[in-house]
């Protein structure tokens, strides 16, 4: 790692740790707020591009950035990234050192600040009010809802006594999700009043915040969408929706909703796969997405696309890897390009493809209080088709209830030549792994 210098604090209360002695990248600078998940791989693509990065993070806890991507970062400014005055400060000061051409969100709660800062800056970004409608997951539906295209019933509540007034219109079975969240957190099923009132009191009384957030109190009850669940990934070239792939996902046991695997390269009949992708292409014109990546979930009752979840950003859970093993886009390149001016046609040139399908499966252990042995892991290493495994617990370690992505355990990425056989790898490393 290069030799670094750190500033003492800076009137603005940022702090900047900055690399020593290494000019200034030919081809200028991007800020990234708050680089997290898949959005590390922006931070690769500029180096590769020769952009430098600043990055501006709190750089503490769960938004400490991680040291084997540090050396991608050119300058990291400590600052509150929740508290958008603060950032934006901080932001505008940088600016003014040495101009920005761009202005990368690095995780889902930062698409709207993002937004607002280009917007100031003068630099290519969603527009303000399109990035709050991406964040606020009722506006999204009404404003989907008014594009004449199918949503889940729903209704906002403040309260526990507007919760129990939505459920009227709303029905049971239905989901509970706050407004403004990410990674299932929070997100159940609820099948009558007395679960709902559970579901709630559960979600008020936890004390536990993502990236420094707490729940801000606003809940969204809506119709439960029976049917398989996909999620399309793609992003937005000269205006225009384009769809890379189709991944089939896998849920957790219900009332929660945890992402437990995915699969890229799901077999759809071609009539239902054109409904998806004209589908997303009106949700992404009614919700203002107009340039970079998109992750849009569904469900698919009977075939019949009904919008999830919608973000203007790329997906979590290594979907972006599987979407380039299969189709050699790289999806960290085309956010780069897009936020950053480049040529979103060349970005999105396809490298090489490595298999016809490719999948992550996230190990589990319900019920399980503590890891106390891992059976089968090293047969699970060799199997020819595993391209990385990795285990996020060692023995001794407390298992999280399956609540949210909290409660993996582990995952396993690994290739196959059809559906049917990426779901059977899918069994048998089910069967091979065995925690106690």
């Amino acid at each position: 790692m290069p030799d670094k210098t750190f500033d003492p604090e800076r009137p603005d209360g940022t702090r900047a740790d900055v690399t020593d002695r290494r000019p200034p990248r030919p081809n200028g600078r991007i800020l990234v707020i708050e680089p997290d998940s898949s959005a590390l791989g922006v931070l690769r693509a500029a180096h590769a591009e020769g952009i430098d990065v600043v990055a501006v993070s709190r750089n503490e806890g769960d938004r400490t950035l991680p040291e084997s991507i540090r050396r991608f970062v050119d300058e990291l400014v400590e600052v509150e990234t929740n508290d958008e005055p603060a950032l934006l400060a901080a932001a505008g000061r940088l600016h003014a050192q040495r101009p920005f051409r761009g202005v990368v969100p690095g995780f889902e709660f930062y698409v709207d600040t993002a937004a607002r800062l280009a917007a100031l800056l003068g630099l290519p970004g969603l527009a303000p009010a399109a990035a709050e409608r991406l964040r606020d997951k009722a506006l999204m539906r009404e404003a989907v809802a008014r594009a004449g295209l199918r949503v889940p019933r729903h209704q906002e509540a403040h309260s526990a006594e507007e919760l129990v007034r939505a459920a009227g219109p709303v029905g049971f079975p239905a989901v509970l999700k706050p407004a403004a969240s990410a990674g299932s957190v929070h997100v159940s099923r609820v099948d009558d009043l007395e679960g709902l009132r559970r579901a709630y009191r559960w979600m008020n009384e936890d004390t536990r915040t993502d990236l420094g957030r707490s729940l801000d109190g606003r809940v969204l009850l809506e119709e439960y969408i029976s049917g398989p669940e996909v999620s399309v990934e793609g992003y937005i070239a000269d205006g225009t929706p384009v769809v890379l792939s189709v991944t089939a996902k896998q849920l957790g046991p219900e009332p929660h909703f945890v992402e437990v695997g995915h699969t890229v390269g799901t077999d759809l009949a071609p009539g239902t796969r054109a409904l998806v992708e004209s589908y997303v292409a009106e949700v992404c014109r009614a919700l203002g997405v107009t340039l970079g990546p998109f992750h849009c979930e569904l469900r698919l009752p009977e075939g019949e696309p009904v919008l999830i979840e919608m973000a203007a950003r790329l997906a979590g859970d290594r979907i972006c890897d599987l979407v380039e093993l299969t189709t050699g886009v790289s999806l960290a390149r085309v956010m780069l390009a897009a936020y950053a001016g480049l040529d979103p046609a060349k970005a999105a040139s396809a490298g090489t493809v490595v298999t016809r399908y490719a999948a992550i499966h996230f190990f589990t252990a319900p019920g399980l209080p503590v890891l106390s042995r891992i059976d089968g892991w090293p047969e699970l290493a060799g199997c020819e088709a595993v391209l990385e495994a990795k285990l996020h617990l060692a023995p001794g370690a407390e298992v999280p209830p399956l609540e949210d992505f909290r409660g993996r355990i582990g995952y396993v990425i690994y290739r196959a030549d059809s559906f049917a056989e990426a779901e059977a790898r899918r069994a048998e490393f089910q069967r091979t792994v065995c925690f106690g």
